[in-house]
């Protein structure tokens, strides 16, 4: 039975059900606290695709879990499922008919999340793990068989050599894979039938961000290196561009044009700053550009000015208008087109480190959570939320629904 005709959270086939109680948050703007938020910080967020009834939301968190919540009109939630990894997890996206799930984590694996049958699998498991047999022989005299022993290892090759980063899934008119980004400085696509990948391009160095809809990926990796790939009839690079940050990138989302067509990206870095950043513009000059945000308190020029992390940049599926939560416990929206900023939320007591729309935009979700911005951290309590519903947001998790105001601003 698919899990989503439920009533409510349950565990078989996966880890234990939801345990934990909402956390006891401080959020000035009395957003809705999604119910049963993990116990580490969140680090993404995803929203059940067009083809789900319903909607869905999925984290994953520094408790090595991935959770699946049921969001209802009234902004109820409802806990759902959850599967483990045996390390955090960095990334998370669903498939374009919403039956699976798919999962990135620093335990150098990626999992497909099964959701009819809440069973996960890991990609690229079958015939990758295999034994070693040595044989030892102990000194005898004369040698004799009898004097020796077979040492049997089991030795497990992993989809990556390093930490997985970024996930996603492609739906093209000739294929379907998934897409992985890895510390170990490789991009590998699959077919989640088979045991080997695709195809595997080299990165100039780890990957720390990306973003896709096809035909078009980004892909952000460390050293500032910036190339995006073209995915029509094969992936392929396509270009290499100058990073317009100073500073290390820290997220990545792509923006289509009035035809519903990719056509550039909003990039985000630890310096408080977000590029705007078309493909092919008639006027690069005048049409690509920076601005400031997360930033509080001086001007920079008389006085010290406290500059955050941009943690997280998501567009409004709609209308355009994009979404950035930062270090700095806010969350603002954004007109890229007329360059101006639309709202800037109350500050939370801790950072918001991930952020997403639903498919149709009328809900916001963020997540409040320690981002490791200050080293070690006093206290550890994330939490989720949905504001008042364009529709609802998520904090630590939280829901926030779109108001009619808010809509007037999105919109």
């Amino acid at each position: 039975m698919s899990l989503f005709g439920a009533a409510s959270g349950f565990g078989t086939g996966g880890a234990s059900m939801f345990g934990s109680a909402a956390a006891d948050n401080h959020n000035p703007m009395k957003d809705i606290e999604v119910t049963s938020s993990p116990d580490d910080s969140i680090g993404c967020l995803s929203f059940s695709p067009p083809a789900l009834p319903g909607n869905f939301l999925i984290a994953g968190s520094w408790a090595n879990d991935v959770r699946c919540w049921e969001v209802q009109d009234s902004g109820q939630t409802i806990p759902k499922a959850q599967q483990m990894h045996t390390g955090p997890v960095l990334d998370v996206c669903w498939s374009d008919d919403g039956s699976k799930v798919f999962t990135a984590s620093c335990d150098k694996t990626a999992k497909m999340w099964d959701l009819n049958s809440n069973q996960a699998i890991q990609i690229a498991q079958e015939g990758v793990a295999y034994r070693e047999v040595a044989v030892l022989c102990v000194e005898a005299s004369p040698p004799s068989l009898n004097a020796c022993h077979l040492s049997d290892t089991t030795v497990v090759e992993f989809p990556h050599d390093a930490p997985v980063k970024t996930i996603h899934w492609i739906k093209a008119p000739n294929y379907s894979c998934v897409m992985t980004g890895s510390w170990d400085k490789t991009l590998k696509f699959w077919d989640t039938r088979s045991s080997n990948p695709m195809m595997v391009l080299q990165l100039p160095e780890r990957c720390y961000c990306a973003d896709m809809i096809y035909p078009m990926a980004v892909v952000a990796t460390a050293e500032r290196g910036l190339i995006v790939y073209q995915l029509e009839n094969q992936p392929s690079e396509f270009r290499r561009i100058e990073s317009p940050l100073k500073h290390q990138h820290r997220c990545v989302a792509i923006f289509k044009d009035k035809q519903n067509k990719p056509t550039g990206f909003a990039l985000g870095s630890i310096e408080g700053r977000v590029a705007i950043h078309y493909i092919n513009p008639p006027n690069p000059a005048k049409d690509n550009f920076t601005f400031k945000c997360h930033r509080s308190n001086g001007t920079n020029t008389s006085a010290p000015q406290d500059i955050y992390a941009v943690n997280g940049i998501a567009f409004h599926p709609v209308h355009g208008t994009l979404a950035t939560v930062g270090s700095d416990g806010r969350f603002s929206f954004w007109d890229k087109d007329a360059r101006t900023k639309l709202k800037t939320s109350e500050q939370l007591d801790q950072p918001i480190s991930a952020c997403c729309f639903n498919h149709n935009g009328n809900i916001f979700a963020y997540a409040s959570s320690y981002d490791w911005s200050k080293a070690q951290a006093d206290t550890l309590t994330p939490a989720l939320h949905l504001p008042p519903r364009l529709g609802w947001c998520i904090l630590g998790l939280a829901l926030l629904p779109v108001t009619s105001q808010t809509r007037s601003l999105l919109c």
